[in-house]
């Protein structure tokens, strides 16, 4: 059985999307990204089309390979987002809106969300967020 990196406590349920180091909560999460030291990371393959336009939109399938299953979060686990206040609240901020719209048109999303991840907006955001996701897991 695999263990958290960080704790060495729990079964992992995450993986750093910068260092790929695979963690098991908020708390763990919270420990890890003050000292990640990002690690080279492939760039994933898709069909183009002419142009050098995509002919199909991305899909979470395209960009995980099979280990990484256990970092999928559940579709079910994925629609209490949408029914949280918090998160609904947090949104009518324009700020953070814009903050996602910058991150999600990045050539560069790694970077993009490093920067993001400076502003106490986002990271309220993206811990309320794991909060949602993590609570129903337990």
């Amino acid at each position: 059985m695999q263990l958290c990196n960080v704790c060495n406590e729990e079964t992992p349920k995450y993986r750093c999307p910068a260092c790929k180091i695979r963690y098991c909560s908020l708390g763990c999460y919270k420990r890890h990204k003050d000292t990640c030291l990002p690690a080279e990371q492939p760039t994933p393959s898709v069909p183009e089309a002419k142009n050098g336009v995509s002919s199909e939109p991305w899909t979470v399938d395209d960009l995980l390979h099979e280990d990484d299953i256990i970092d999928k979060v559940p579709l079910d686990r994925l629609q209490l987002l949408g029914q949280s206040k918090e998160l609904r609240d947090l949104l009518c901020n324009p700020h953070l809106r814009q903050l996602l719209c910058s991150i999600d048109s990045a050539d560069s999303k790694d970077s993009e969300m490093k920067a993001a991840m400076q502003e106490p907006l986002f990271v309220e955001f993206s811990d309320q967020c794991l909060k949602i996701v993590e609570n129903e897991a337990k």
